[in-house]
């Protein structure tokens, strides 16, 4: 039985990346450009990676594995296995379905072979009424092969009476709920599509002239020297076949709601989301900080890697010297070693190491991207202390997690989040810092290029977790007995 590479013991303090997409077609060698783009949105899932391609004389192909693309999509071996114009990929941190236990049936894209031919799908996202739509998909004679909410989609697909993919994929969406970004195939179409309210991302490149790429950010265009042709918009889809794209907005209209924790965390820097910068909103982000939570430092220091450029903001706002006072080590692997009880007393300083020199009693102004359980944050303090810190001062670059996210990102359950039944005061004593302080959430929607900040009435992105208002109602955590914010 193959198993999943371990999580790395010191990573559960971060919410983990949902998943990425990848497509290419038009183009001679696609699972070539599919593993250097997936490469690309490593970010976005470590957990595993899969590819589909089509050949007219080898059919489908598939290829799913556990663990980093580099260490199994690169062997020529495995590459010739994938021939083709045309495929799609997906790296994957697990959602909804098991947890620790996830087989390599979950891991996608997944294949649905229909009448009118071969279909593969992948998703970045999560489906809301997942539970309710596999109860009834079963109850009716389908048989699921894997725990994922994504292949509630291919059994509706099934389900469908209409005659060609793209219809019956439009058919399928229209029953789900949630957020989803998908990139789909047959022998000869690449598909993509986002929900209404376009919660998670996905961009349209081009490359040559007649090949085209879908992607969940632009950073996986560059890889690979493609154009960045535009965003696919919310609600629509894309069909492209013999070079031409064609578009549709088959679903009910719905007011743009997209991730606003994509701007702070899960994007890479170099990606352009919205039109925007993902590194210049980060660094915006640190200058708005710097107003709202002046404190008097020494120095600026960053948690690497996330929270660089809203340090780099927040020293040039404040005018306090930026400096790197904590240095990551960037081969600490996910398979590190197994670790001991001595090994887990080591913590985060596996990953992370204090720049003596630098910090020595100094005034440290720590900018870190989000505090989720806090358990990190405590140990990076005790790191400058114990390195002759003369205080330290904590500042975070988005407000307060409060809620969990039920569209595609791995939260913890509520009593979890540290936020959720403490003030900021009983953070900062909780976290034994000098001073706490969070963005506030007006202040972050003015860095993410909103002058007037959050429209309490009708906000621009989804900031449930900050917020406890969600876009979707997530039906089947409330069949669960989970209970949304009260109306105030």
């Amino acid at each position: 039985m193959l198993e999943m590479p371990p999580a790395h013991p010191f990573d559960d303090d971060k919410l983990k990346e949902e998943c990425g997409v990848f497509g290419a077609v038009g183009v001679a060698d696609a699972a070539s450009f599919i593993a250097l783009g997936l490469h690309a949105l490593q970010h976005r899932g470590q957990e595993a990676g899969g590819i589909v391609t089509y050949d007219t004389e080898a059919g489908f192909q598939s290829a799913r594995r556990f663990g980093y693309v580099r260490d199994n999509f690169t062997s020529q071996k495995v590459m010739e296995t994938l021939p083709g114009p045309i495929g799609i990929g997906h790296v994957r941190y697990s959602t909804a379905g098991s947890k620790g236990n996830t087989a390599i049936r979950d891991v996608q894209p997944f294949f649905g072979e229909f009448a009118m031919g071969g279909a593969a799908i992948a998703h970045n996202g999560n489906i809301t009424n997942a539970i309710a739509l596999r109860r009834e998909l079963i109850e009716r004679g389908s048989i699921f092969q894997s725990s994922s909410d994504s292949e509630c989609i291919i059994h509706l697909m099934a389900r469908s009476l209409q005659r060609n993919i793209p219809e019956r994929m439009k058919d399928a969406l229209r029953r789900v709920e949630g957020a989803f970004s998908v990139v789909a195939m047959t022998r000869t179409k690449l598909i993509g599509v986002r929900d209404p309210r376009g919660v998670r991302p996905l961009v349209l490149g081009k490359i040559g002239d007649k090949g085209y790429i879908l992607s969940s950010e632009t950073c996986a265009l560059d890889i690979i020297g493609a154009e960045f042709v535009r965003e696919i918009e919310p609600g629509e889809m894309v069909v492209i076949s013999d070079g031409k794209v064609q578009s549709s907005k088959p679903f009910e209209p719905k007011p743009s709601r997209f991730c606003i924790f994509e701007h702070v965390y899960f994007s890479r820097p170099d990606s352009i989301l919205g039109g925007r910068s993902v590194y210049e909103t980060r660094r915006q982000i640190g200058v708005e900080l710097a107003i709202e939570a002046p404190v008097e430092a020494d120095l600026v220091c960053p948690v690497p890697d996330s929270g660089t450029p809203a340090a780099i903001g927040y020293a040039f706002q404040s005018g306090i010297p930026y400096g790197m006072g904590i240095i990551r080590n960037q081969y600490m692997g996910r398979t590190f070693i197994e670790p001991s009880e001595q090994i887990r007393n080591m913590g985060v300083r596996l990953k992370l190491n204090v720049n003596r020199a630098l910090i020595r009693d100094k005034r440290i102004i720590l900018v870190d991207d989000s505090v989720v359980r806090g358990t990190t944050s405590q140990k990076i303090k005790d790191m400058l202390l114990d390195a002759g810190a003369a205080e330290v001062h904590f500042r975070i670059a988005s407000p307060p997690t409060m809620w969990p996210c039920f569209y595609g990102v791995d939260t913890p359950d509520r009593d979890k989040l540290l936020a959720a039944y403490m003030s900021v005061e009983e953070m900062r004593v909780h976290l034994g810092v000098d001073s706490l302080q969070f963005i506030s959430l007006d202040g972050l929607y003015r860095a993410a290029g909103v002058p007037e900040g959050r429209d309490a009435k009708a906000p621009r992105y989804c900031d449930a977790c900050f917020s406890g208002e969600y876009p979707v109602v997530p039906s089947d955590m409330i069949d669960k007995g989970f209970q949304l914010k009260a109306a105030e």
